[in-house]
């Protein structure tokens, strides 16, 4: 809200958010090499890898993305073959691992069938669920890349190779193999680990499709057509594609403006609100400038179009908020960190347990070379060491979910708790995002209700939300309004009209002068009500000012205590709002922001994190409207209002559901307790690694003459994987 008069009687030549003349607005982005079709495939993890065809990164295996999303384009195909090999094949694990975990008790029912049924149960859970697994597991070794795939791929392999000779071709295996006189089996093992996996991935994929919601509902935001005047007059309906600079282009109340131009004949209220964040619809008139994708509201506008494609306002927001989306990667794991090593000494591991025992062993030596290698790729699954970090952020975003707060994506989780600045936008974020009636000040002499009356009498004759909120102040006080005559609206800078036979001007300093009217008595009493961060508009009856009107847009009742929390935390708190610096710093003062900054840009929201960043600090931004979002992507963590666009919620990591800062801190000690789960989880099933590949190896078969059987390793693999899981679960009772 502007801070000299409400929109119809502000001056918003000088306080719109987007100055459509300011060229720095429009710096090209530099795109990426073409393909045949446009599109470019990019790794959330490694953003250097771009191609022009969708295929997995070849350093992770992760699925490449589209690096710009279309606004029509539908679910991941690879998170529906995902959840599809999932469902279908997850009772199947359930009855497979029923059966070998039964101690037996299937053992009557199915005889000497067992091991087929477990072999027929266990099969199509790993050969065709677990065949992505394998295909990128052979991959990340043709790559020299090795990753969490290439120990899922061993160690499922292994488990379910060894357990299917042992079934097909049980001769081959010495007696040494045998446990209570069968052999041990492992289909269950290798069908769990498909299972979780893919119930990883399901959940990851779901999560990773987010990313490029902010895009498609910015581009959705564009009209699909637009209403083009012929040389003749007459019109027809184009396709916004076929738009061209120059051409005359009618809006009809309740039309989005197609493209960026200048309105060239009739005045309406145009809705700016899903670019610019603020509620208040923006006159126009001959002259003003239009932005493509707004609402016009009320009149016929006829425009000309001077900006289309790539050149419009919104296409430029779409570029800032992509590049800024792939400016910094996802959060890397520490998981992935050592997966590579990890894999590879794993591996190492298995090869010298075989060799060793084969060469050096009692015997038969080949035999328990074999069994003990198994051991170590079945002990060594990454179940644990993959469950780690997902199964903290499950309960984690759960548990702050019941308190109001969202996260899209682990690495907000992981970085909100580094965070040391935070910049919050004003309206809809500090405040309620709505205007409201501040007050009345006769001039000497007057009465206060007698200037609201007048006011509102006049304002009954207009649909501008500010002129709503006026006369609603006066009907609620029960005032007596009168029938306006002969009302007229002055874009930009207030109304006029007859009331009770007298002539009555309503608006700003502008609009008082060009009627002749001296307001300069009451210049004190309005500076005194924009330093408390209200919007004023003076009045005149019969060409002598008699009074002010003021509406304000009024700070959030749980503002003050969330911005004391948020400075206890350790956190700088700085303002940035496209209103009227008067207005900004009264709000600032109110609520004790030292750093304020009136009157910017989405541009300059953008390039102020960027500044921040660039002096090494860890940013956080927080705002409710499309013009936040290129800094909400750009931020450390972007964190929306829940009551704000749904650009906004999309382009952040965090959404507050109820709009109320407090739940900052909330996520902030969320993010505490979580990377410290995290770790905790991370550390135990690598220390469980540590500890249980050298015993599966046999290191302590010369102290005790015990190897540890692959079903015992199987066992204990499951039990860290209930160990991770139960760690986590603990989250659930964190103080939020």
């Amino acid at each position: 809200m502007n801070d000299t008069g409400h929109a119809r009687g502000a001056n918003h030549h000088e306080h719109r958010k987007f100055d459509l003349e300011r060229e720095h607005y429009r710096q090209p982005v530099t795109p990426a090499a073409p393909a045949a079709d446009g599109t470019i495939y990019t790794c959330p993890m490694h953003p250097e890898i771009r191609q022009p065809t969708p295929g997995n990164c070849p350093k992770c295996g992760m699925t490449l993305e589209p690096m710009l999303p279309e606004a029509g384009e539908g679910e991941n195909p690879e998170l529906a073959d995902f959840r599809h090999r999932f469902w279908w094949t997850l009772p199947l694990t359930v009855l497979v691992t029923l059966i070998a975990m039964s101690g037996g008790l299937f053992d009557g029912l199915l005889g000497a069938a067992r091991p087929w049924v477990e072999l027929a149960l266990g099969t199509p859970v790993v050969l065709w669920s677990g065949w992505p697994f394998f295909v990128r597991g052979v991959q990340s070794v043709k790559n020299r890349s090795p990753n969490m795939w290439t120990l899922i791929g061993l160690g499922t392999g292994a488990a379910y190779l060894y357990s299917l000779v042992a079934v097909v071709l049980p001769g081959i295996f010495p007696p040494s193999f045998q446990v209570d006189g069968q052999f041990a089996l492992y289909f269950e093992a290798a069908a769990v680990i498909v299972s979780l996996t893919l119930l990883g991935q399901v959940l990851e994929l779901k999560a990773r499709s987010e990313t490029g919601a902010a895009i498609k509902a910015l581009l959705r935001l564009a009209p699909k057509t637009a209403r083009r005047i012929r040389a003749d007059d007459s019109e027809e309906d184009i396709p916004l594609t076929h738009v061209h600079p120059g051409d005359r282009l009618r809006v009809r109340p309740g039309e989005k403006v197609p493209v960026d131009g200048v309105v060239l004949a009739g005045s309406s209220a145009v809705d700016e609100s899903m670019l610019t964040g603020e509620p208040i619809p923006v006159s126009k008139a001959a002259g003003d400038k239009l932005i493509g994708a707004t609402l016009n509201t009320s009149g016929a506008l006829v425009m000309r179009a001077e900006k289309v494609g790539a050149q419009t306002v919104l296409a430029q927001i779409v570029e800032m908020v992509a590049q800024a989306q792939r400016s910094h990667a996802p959060m890397q794991r520490m998981a992935d960190r050592v997966a590579g090593w990890f894999v590879l000494g794993v591996v190492a591991i298995a090869l010298l347990t075989f060799f060793g025992w084969g060469f050096f062993g009692p015997q038969p030596s080949w035999a328990y070379g074999l069994i003990n290698a198994v051991a170590v790729l079945i002990i060594a699954c990454p179940c644990a060491l993959g469950l780690a970090t997902p199964m903290s952020i499950m309960v984690a975003t759960g548990k702050a979910a019941t308190h109001g707060v969202l996260f899209r994506d682990a690495a907000a989780i992981e970085t909100l708790r580094k965070v040391d600045t935070l910049i919050v936008d004003k309206t809809g974020t500090l405040t309620a995002g709505r205007p409201a009636f501040h007050g009345a000040v006769a001039a000497s002499g007057g009465n206060d209700a007698e200037v609201l009356r007048m006011a509102a009498s006049l304002d009954q004759a207009s649909e501008h939300p500010l002129a709503q909120t006026i006369v609603a102040e006066a009907r609620r006080r029960q005032l007596t309004l009168s029938t306006p005559e002969g009302f007229e609206s002055s874009s930009g800078i207030g109304v006029r009209g007859v009331v009770d036979g007298r002539d009555v001007v309503l608006g700003n300093t502008v609009l008082m002068e060009e009627n002749g009217v001296d307001w300069h008595a009451l210049e004190q009493q309005a500076e005194t009500l924009r330093q408390e961060g209200a919007s004023v508009m003076f009045l005149s009856v019969a060409g002598k000012a008699v009074g002010l009107v003021a509406v304000s847009d009024p700070v959030k009742a749980s503002t003050p205590e969330a911005l004391d929390l948020l400075r206890a935390s350790g956190l700088s708190i700085i303002m940035a709002t496209g209103d009227g610096d008067t207005t900004a710093r009264a709000v600032g003062r109110k609520l004790g922001i030292d750093q304020v900054f009136g009157e910017v840009k989405p541009k300059d929201k953008d390039d102020l994190v960027a500044r921040l960043q660039a002096q090494g600090h860890r940013v956080a931004m927080a705002g409710d409207g499309i013009n936040d979002a290129p800094a909400l992507a750009r931020a450390d963590v972007g964190i929306a209002m829940g009551t704000g666009t749904d650009v906004a919620m999309n382009s952040a990591q965090v959404t507050l559901v109820k709009g109320d800062l407090r739940g900052i801190a909330s996520a902030r000690r969320v993010s505490l307790a979580t990377v410290r789960n995290m770790r905790q989880n991370l550390l135990f099933a690598l220390l469980y690694n540590a500890l249980g590949v050298p015993i599966a190896a046999g290191v302590l078969y010369p102290l005790t003459g015990m190897l540890l059987s692959p079903l015992i390793a199987a066992l204990a693999m499951s039990f860290s994987s209930v160990s991770v899981v139960t760690n986590a679960l603990r989250l659930r009772q964190a103080t939020v």
